[in-house]
């Protein structure tokens, strides 16, 4: 049987599926980038550049017997991928993997590491001597900017605006009420409910002392501000419909197994899926072990019995710099709000850094 598997974008879900075939597979990467990033860690990376180069990891240490190619998939059928540059490669197996663009700092803008590290060193430069800092947004990446920023600058006037009547919905109550605990005793402020009448006059993340005015009739001055908010899906590639229609947002219909749907050769993990779950990093790399076992199967000449259903209840692991934050986990009983010990012990202390240097084998 034929074994190449094509897998386009290399981020959470991509790279760990092509890890996972690297030793069966002829396996064929495609990402613009020269290496793999670390997103969760990009808001520290910001406060702390000297710190930032642990988030970015290069390819090359991926796959032993796979290959990487840096370009842009422009078009996708079910014979293989057409590439930017004009490249074609035929592929049996086919896994779309993505992922999603979101506001700088939280997702890089450039694609090359060494660019990526100084659009994060000149924006901590705006940001040093910034005394009031706005963040438009009050959703996980909002949160966990601000408690980012207040971990390193103690001192520094923080507001968050968002016109949300109310922090992450839908999670448990005790874990909201930890969370307005802790951002009061930082100081930081929260402006809910109200949004802003017009954006600031600045760019985000670029010093400049500004006025500007809440639906609700207030008014917030500060020094800079950055986006926290704007989720959209990397699905151009597939706008031709050689492959397959898109929904109203961009996302892919999947089936149960995780294949695009009219293909089982074809599979989408990650935030493309039209699965009605939070598009989170842990939840990709569930998708990457369903889709690898499925393509293991077929090559073995089997037929592919994983497959993945959405958690009842949502989960967050949400840190507030090293040592604070709140999260949710599933447990036998149902979800319970897990502490700030854990959530630093899980992820806020280096924020999944030694879990991706043992997958790219630099640890």
């Amino acid at each position: 049987m034929s074994r190449t598997v094509a897998v386009i974008g290399g981020g959470y879900g991509g790279s760990a599926v092509a890890k996972a075939l690297d030793s069966e597979a002829d396996v064929v990467l495609i990402d613009p980038r020269d290496a793999f990033v670390n997103a969760a860690a990009s808001l520290r990376a910001l406060v702390r550049p000297d710190w930032a180069g642990n988030m970015f990891f290069p390819f090359d240490t991926l796959l032993t017997r796979g290959r990487v190619i840096r370009d842009r998939a422009v078009s996708v059928d079910p014979g293989g991928v057409t590439l930017a540059s004009g490249g074609r490669i035929e592929a049996d197996h086919l896994v779309l993997a993505t992922g999603s663009d979101y506001a700088y700092p939280a997702k890089p803008d450039a694609d090359s590491t060494g660019e990526a590290l100084d659009d994060l060193r000149r924006t901590h430069k705006e940001l040093l001597n910034a005394e009031r800092v706005l963040i438009v947004g009050a959703g996980p990446v909002g949160l966990e900017l601000a408690g980012e920023i207040r971990e390193v600058w103690p001192d520094k006037r923080l507001t968050l605006v968002d016109p949300a009547g109310q922090l992450l919905p839908g999670f448990a109550p005790e874990l909201r009420q930890d969370l307005h605990r802790q951002l009061e005793e930082s100081g930081i402020r929260l402006r809910l409910g109200t949004g802003l009448t017009a954006p600031p006059p600045t760019g985000p993340g670029r010093a400049a002392t500004f006025t500007v005015t809440t639906t609700d009739g207030g008014e917030i001055t500060a020094d800079i501000w950055f986006r926290a908010h704007g989720v959209r899906v990397n699905t151009d590639y597939l706008a031709d419909g050689r492959l397959t229609t898109r929904s109203a947002q961009g996302q892919v219909r999947v089936t149960e197994t995780l294949n695009v749907h009219g293909h089982e050769h074809v599979y989408a993990i990650g935030d493309i899926t039209d699965l009605a779950e939070a598009k989170m990093a842990a939840y990709a790399l569930q998708h990457a072990e369903v889709v690898a076992q499925n393509i293991m199967a077929r090559l073995r000449g089997g037929q592919p019995t994983a497959s993945y259903r959405p958690a009842p209840d949502p989960m967050i692991l949400l840190p507030l710099g090293t040592r604070g934050g709140v999260g949710q986990m599933a447990t036998p009983d149902g979800p319970a709000a897990v502490p700030a010990t854990a959530v630093a012990e899980y992820k806020g202390a280096d924020l999944f850094t030694g879990r991706f240097a043992e997958l790219f084998g630099t640890a």
